[in-house]
């Protein structure tokens, strides 16, 4: 399985200002957007640590996941929540591709655990030695204020203090900030089976 992302966060998107604010950074100043680029980098790195942890997109964008076979009769996506499946390529094993009709699939929504099922059946059948190209959108929403305030919250503090330590030597401990933690808890996936049917 392999999961790209296909369209990243557009800068005009992320908090940079509100992170700004929220560090109690000066304004007024002709110097005021000098610190932009690190600021963007660490909200971006505190975007993914918590993306990654929760297993939830909080900004919308297009993946692309590519898998050998599919797990159950219902497969399980890789993140979430998911907004649309966008299509769905069987490749074969000399690179052909057949794109399945849109009726033959459908996505069952969840903000945890969306999944991907046939209609009506089965799931199509990827072929022997291919694989099956999954194109979907995935986030909260394309927006800031779409994403819930303690998933943004946590974005703010762990950007922060990102920030505030970059000039640490690696001693600090691993893990995230207790604070963090706590913001991000209720939304962890807990994952049994490797995200099969619940």
């Amino acid at each position: 399985m392999m999961l790209t992302e296909e369209t990243p966060v557009p800068l005009a998107a992320l908090p940079v200002e509100e992170l700004k604010d929220h560090l109690r950074m000066g304004s007024g100043f002709a110097d005021d957007g000098l610190q932009d680029g690190l600021i963007e980098t660490y909200l971006r790195a505190a975007l993914a640590s918590i993306e990654g942890r929760i297993g939830k997109m909080l900004f919308q964008r297009r993946f692309l996941w590519v898998l050998e076979c599919w797990r159950d009769e219902e497969q399980a996506m890789p993140v979430a929540p998911v907004s649309s499946v966008v299509s769905v390529t069987l490749v074969d094993a000399a690179g052909g591709e057949v794109v399945v009709p849109v009726g033959a699939y459908r996505l069952v929504k969840d903000l945890h655990r969306p999944r991907l099922a046939g209609k009506g059946g089965a799931l199509p059948t990827i072929p022997g030695e291919g694989v099956v190209k999954v194109v979907f959108d995935a986030g909260f929403g394309a927006a800031w204020t779409d994403i819930p305030v303690d998933l943004r919250q946590a974005v703010l503090l762990l950007a922060g203090e990102f920030y505030e330590h970059r000039h640490d030597d690696g001693a600090q401990a691993a893990g995230l900030p207790f604070g963090v933690v706590t913001l991000i808890e209720r939304w962890r996936t807990v994952r049994i089976l490797g995200g099969g049917k619940k």
